[in-house]
């Protein structure tokens, strides 16, 4: 058994135009595709809920990946946001970055992502904060961690089994 987390994005929702969806435009997330966007607009659809910040234990026989409620060191608990971001590769070797192209192809990632919604043409959910106009959306419907993880320094890795959760 292998064991290994992932995170990928903590800025706070930068890019809030909302005022094309009171123009009668169409917002950027649904006529761009994600490799046409912007970094500011690529980095505003991370929804801010960190599960791609929990460790996650993969069964190596089987290639199944199941969540545990261990959080990455870095993460900011309460924000739910990387304390080191600018820094997080070089910090944590098992990091991952984010790219339209693993948005698609990683079937790890939450069924409530984002990234993961927009690469299989869904539409993102009411509680993410470009379409709610607030970050605390995301925690208020119970989607991030928030509340809900231990940080790693509490948590030996022979351990992780029995934090494993489900959503």
């Amino acid at each position: 058994m292998s064991c290994e987390f992932f995170n990928i994005s903590n800025s706070e929702t930068p890019f809030q135009d909302r005022t094309t969806m009171t123009l009668g435009t169409e917002p950027f997330w649904k006529t761009k595709a994600l490799t046409e966007m912007t970094p500011e607009e690529w980095e505003s659809i991370c929804d801010g809920c960190a599960r791609c910040c929990l460790h996650k234990v993969e069964y190596k026989d089987t290639g199944e990946v199941h969540y545990t409620n261990v959080v990455c060191r870095l993460l900011d608990m309460w924000s739910c946001r990387c304390t080191s971001y600018e820094e997080r590769i070089k910090l944590v070797s098992t990091c991952l970055v984010m790219t339209p192209a693993k948005a698609a192809e990683l079937e790890w990632l939450p069924r409530t992502c984002g990234y993961r919604r927009l690469a299989l043409g869904q539409e993102l959910e009411w509680w993410h904060p470009l379409v709610s106009g607030s970050s605390s959306t995301v925690h208020e419907a119970g989607i991030s961690v928030r509340g809900k993880v231990l940080p790693e320094q509490y948590v030996h890795p022979d351990e992780l089994v029995k934090h494993i959760i489900h959503f």
